[in-house]
């Protein structure tokens, strides 16, 4: 099978898959522009797994344009597909829907509410915002249109004057044993990232039917209820006449299908069908669609009935999510792109995609582990900046922050995300608060408007907002806790004094930094900048007694934001106030 090799070198991925891409277009078509493809059913919320399909031959798409190659990046949107079930959590759908099952994507009403015309506008409008907003390019088909225009006439004939070949071909499959489930550690973790390691609707599909009348590779839409449940009963291949019945409402008809154009090819037939006409070079398959009998191997073979040649492309791992558990139920199943990017710069987002080879594994954060990706990015952008980073960690970095077509839009003071964070939660929407607590980071350098921080700030106080259980959230003390500072010992009222004395002196980020990890120092009667080789381990004892002695006079709970924060954010005069001066 033409299958791009997965390489463990260290080497970009995207500049291999390039590399073969173009060759092989040129042996294929040359002088023509090179087409990549992706697939999507707007079934139901496009979630991030679904993302894998777009970013891959997205990224190897932009490569192939940054090396001056005309390149198509074809998002087929498989709206003609059937409507097989009512998905779980989505707002403004409920049991009354189920009454459509089996009717296009396209013939579906949108949920109650939403502007648009059909169930597949609805979900696909959100896609191709996200989209928009990652800078991704492409061009989009609707399989509705496609077919109901008649643009693959010719096609559903060849195919149904072919069927018995094509029926041959699925018969040495299907009876073969099912494929053997993915390694351990590609298995899902819990039941919505089962969902996520779905593929599209269409994957699911029979492939074709078989009665008395023999094998059909087409599959018609009732012409009294609109749903898929018929059955072809005669076809003949000179007249074309086509008679089918259907067995949810008993409608029966005859119809000349060179004219008719209300029914599809069957998903393993019409997935290759569309690489012929469409001339697609490369195409990544997810692990439903690659296992020997599924539909991208079967397509394989009757790729070449259309007079085509099987796109090359990886096989692509799942997609992960962490913090799951901290979503809103009412979401349903799991985040979309917009979900993340919600929470996350674009740039962060791609660069998810980008760093890990299709055939990775890789998880988007929705809980704290978000705040050490946003860290191992930041560092890299230094790396970067610097020259100091790897070839292939620059690659993915440039693959983030910009297209072909130019760089994507970006946070012009790139503050600290968790720094951000710990803002937002302290002040809770009071944005006078936090432009004075973010112009105290850096007094040398102040921010003078939020502007600055943005779009960086609203997305970490969006994930604050969502993502942030309530019991978590920080609720800074309206007054003393009298009871507590008065059973203090002698040490921990020292302790507080030589925060306290100094703390005017040291009233910035890095100042307080170094202040707050010094007091425990000096009070054991070492250097404030002693390094951690310096000193013996029980002082690493003493700053932990330390921060939670603070953490519950400022907060009334034994951790929070990160002090140096926490202490900016409250104010000299309130820290003052609360420590008993």
């Amino acid at each position: 099978m033409p299958i791009v090799a997965q390489s463990t070198e260290t080497t970009d991925w995207v500049s291999r898959f390039a590399d073969e891409v173009i060759a092989e277009s040129e042996r294929r078509a040359p002088g023509k522009p090179v087409v990549v493809a992706s697939g999507l059913s707007p079934s139901g919320p496009i979630h991030l797994g679904n993302l894998r399909e777009v970013m891959t031959p997205h990224l190897v798409a932009d490569e192939v344009r940054r090396r001056g190659h005309q390149v198509r990046h074809l998002i087929s949107w498989d709206d003609y597909d059937r409507y097989r079930k009512v998905p779980a959590g989505v707002p403004g759908v409920d049991e009354t829907w189920a009454e459509h099952i089996g009717k296009p994507l396209t013939s579906v009403p949108a949920p109650k509410g939403s502007p648009h015309p059909n169930w597949a506008e609805h979900f696909k409008a959100a896609m191709v915002a996200s989209l928009a907003e990652m800078g991704v390019e492409f061009d989009g088909i609707s399989q509705t249109a496609q077919y109901t225009s008649g643009v693959y006439r010719e096609q559903i004939l060849h195919a149904m004057k072919h069927r018995r070949d094509i029926d041959a071909i699925l018969d040495q499959y299907r009876t073969k044993k099912p494929a053997k489930q993915p390694q351990k550690s590609q298995k899902p973790v819990d039941e919505a990232e089962l969902e996520a390691a779905e593929g599209s609707g269409a994957a699911a599909e029979d492939d074709g039917s078989s009665g008395s009348a023999g094998y059909f590779p087409y599959k018609p839409y009732c012409g009294n209820c609109e749903k898929d449940l018929t059955t072809v009963t005669a076809y003949d291949d000179d007249s074309t006449e086509l008679t089918y019945a259907c067995t949810a409402c008993g409608f029966s008809e005859t119809v000349r299908l060179s004219e008719f154009n209300r029914g599809k090819l069957v998903w393993k037939v019409d997935w290759p069908m569309r690489w012929a006409y469409e001339g697609v070079v490369f195409e990544p398959s997810g692990v439903d669609h690659s296992s020997p009998g599924s539909s991208f191997q079967v397509g394989g073979q009757i790729v070449g009935i259309f007079g085509g040649k099987q796109p090359i492309g990886p096989m692509y791992a799942f997609v992960g999510i962490s913090g799951m558990a901290k979503m809103s139920s009412s979401k349903g199943g799991v985040p979309t792109p917009a979900d993340a990017l919600r929470i996350m710069e674009p740039q962060l987002l791609r660069w998810l995609y980008a760093r890990r080879r299709p055939n990775q594994s890789f998880k988007i954060a929705f809980d704290q582990e978000i705040q050490r990706l946003y860290d191992e990015w930041d560092r890299l952008d230094a790396k970067v900046a610097d020259g100091s980073a790897l070839p292939a960690d620059a690659a993915a970095h440039s693959r983030a922050v910009r297209t072909a077509a130019g760089e994507l839009p970006r946070t012009p003071r790139p503050l600290p995300y968790r720094t951000l964070a710990s803002v937002a939660d302290i002040t809770a929407g009071h944005e006078d608060q936090a432009l004075r607590i973010l112009g105290e980071l850096d007094p040398a350098n102040p921010i003078a408007s939020l502007e600055e921080a943005r779009p960086r700030y609203d997305k970490a106080e969006a994930w604050i907002n969502t993502h942030v259980p309530a019991d978590q959230r920080t609720i800074v003390r309206q007054e003393p806790d009298a009871e507590l500072l008065k059973s203090l010992d002698e040490p921990s009222r020292q302790s507080l004094r030589l925060l306290l004395d100094g703390l005017a002196d040291h009233w910035s980020l890095d100042g307080l930094t170094h202040h707050v990890y010094g007091v425990p120092k000096v009070q054991a009667g070492f250097p404030a900048d002693a390094t951690p080789k310096e000193l013996p381990p029980e002082i690493k004892t003493a700053q932990r007694t330390f921060f939670a002695l603070l953490y519950h006079l400022l907060v009334g709970r034994d951790t929070g934001p990160r002090l140096p924060t926490l202490l900016l954010a409250v104010g000299q005069d309130r820290v003052r106030t609360l420590l008993g001066e």
